[in-house]
């Protein structure tokens, strides 16, 4: 098995977040933080600030991010596990806007539309949204179906 390091990005304000309407690519018509593959030469918080930026017009400082997840998402047939970091931040400069990848919109918290996500997304954002460090594991079949998955609350990494 191979690996390969993603970044997810969830913004927030009091009472809502910030998701992404993905048009194409991997995880395509599901709504998603913002984020995407680490470059070479990247640090994982520099792509995250990189891909917050290219595919929303957001831009936040590394002082300002927190990661507060890693998730290992492996899919059946595949032999590279994505090794997902999941960050955060409340404070952020610009407007968000569409680009060609993804359209953004704020949803409130009790409004998350969990039905148009990732399956395992309803089972680690109750983590996330009461503010606990996690790491998990996701076994898939497909898109749609999670075969076996692991979450534990953390300290830190």
């Amino acid at each position: 098995m191979s690996r390969k390091s993603l970044t997810l990005v969830l913004i927030t304000k009091p009472n809502e977040i910030l998701l992404g309407y993905k048009k194409r690519g991997f995880g395509s018509y599901k709504w998603n933080g913002f984020g995407g593959k680490v470059e070479e030469n990247e640090s994982i918080c520099e792509a995250a600030i990189r891909e917050l930026k290219e595919e929303c017009g957001l831009v936040v400082s590394a002082n300002d991010l927190e990661q507060v997840g890693i998730i290992n998402f492996e899919f059946v047939g595949d032999p590279v596990i994505l090794e997902v970091h999941i960050f955060t931040s409340a404070k952020y400069e610009g407007q968000h806007f569409e680009t060609e990848e993804m359209m953004p919109k704020w949803f409130k918290l009790q409004d998350i539309p969990f039905d148009e996500m990732w399956a395992d997304d309803r089972l680690w954002f109750p983590l996330f949204l009461s503010g606990n460090k996690f790491q998990g594991y996701f076994l898939f079949q497909g898109h749609d179906v999670i075969l076996k998955h692991t979450l534990e609350v953390v300290e830190n990494f």
